[in-house]
């Protein structure tokens, strides 16, 4: 099994890539290709051209959440061609979203709506708890809030019919792929609280967690946060951290001076292997 960064905010060593802000990862396993989220736009598609990776042998495609720096690059993709026909997300996907100030608002949103996939063939499939994606690789979804201090920030809203209410993040999804160490978990910006979410991916497979990669949205966390946010990480199996994206420069830091786990961040570019089980 393979994991490739093709977004990231951070350069890498292969400086023919373009970062931005945004998240972009391909999973190859077991002769399928999965892609988790999209970025923001083209130049994700630019990354997997000089990678040499073929956007048009994509098997799926599943977007962690409808903002735009992991979800409008979709809409990129379909029009080049690419992707597949098969989109999973989790339920209310298509809600607007927006940051709020006080005063105004910014769309935050991913661009594109279902009668776009509509018009290009595209499956729109829902994954509302723990949904088998392909043998050993599952979707997660409907994460419990039993962490208190996993936040969300305030300035994040939806646009429901009864108005604008903040953002509970219930589209979120992650990727538990199996291998013989346990579970490695995708997951894109981590909004219902990485604990949380890796929590509740533990619980309903039953398996310890050995490797997290992705954004851990530890970007404002202090770090005693983050030092118990990795303890206890540690206490369901983690032995690899993978950071990407809004993890933040600092808790990144703090996470390279901890023992017993192996960090790095995930550069565009940036690739891992793993055993399938």
């Amino acid at each position: 099994m393979k994991i490739t960064t093709l977004m990231d905010n951070l350069p890498s060593e292969n400086k023919a890539l373009i970062n931005e802000h945004g998240l972009s990862v391909l999973i190859e396993r077991g002769g399928k290709r999965i892609l988790f989220d999209c970025g923001q736009g083209a130049h994700t598609w630019s990354n997997a051209h000089r990678l040499g990776i073929n956007i048009k042998r994509i098997d799926a495609v599943v977007l962690s959440h409808s903002h735009y720096d992991h979800a409008a690059g979709f809409r990129d993709l379909i029009e080049l061609g690419g992707g597949g026909s098969m989109l999973w997300t989790g339920p209310h996907f298509f809600e607007p979203k927006f940051a709020f100030d006080g005063l105004k608002y910014t769309d935050l949103s991913c661009g594109f709506d279902e009668d776009f996939l509509m018009l290009s063939g595209v499956s729109h499939n829902v994954c509302t708890d723990v949904t088998e994606l392909a043998p050993g690789a599952w979707l997660v979804a409907n994460f419990p809030r039993t962490h208190a201090f996993e936040t969300i920030p305030e300035r994040f809203v939806r646009q429901t019919p009864e108005g604008m209410k903040p953002d509970d993040f219930g589209d979120e999804v992650c990727l538990a792929l199996d291998t013989p160490d346990g579970l490695a978990v995708q997951v894109g910006c981590s909004h219902p609280g990485i604990l949380n979410m890796i929590e509740t991916v533990h619980e309903r497979l039953n398996r310890p967690v050995y490797a997290v990669f992705g954004g851990t949205h530890l970007v404002e966390a202090d770090e005693a946060r983050v030092k118990s946010t990795v303890e206890q990480l540690r206490g369901m199996g983690l032995k690899i951290l993978g950071l990407s994206h809004c993890s933040g420069a600092q808790a990144e830091s703090c996470i390279h001076g901890l023992g017993g786990v192996h960090s790095c961040h995930m550069a565009v570019g940036d690739c891992v292997w793993f055993e399938e089980q």
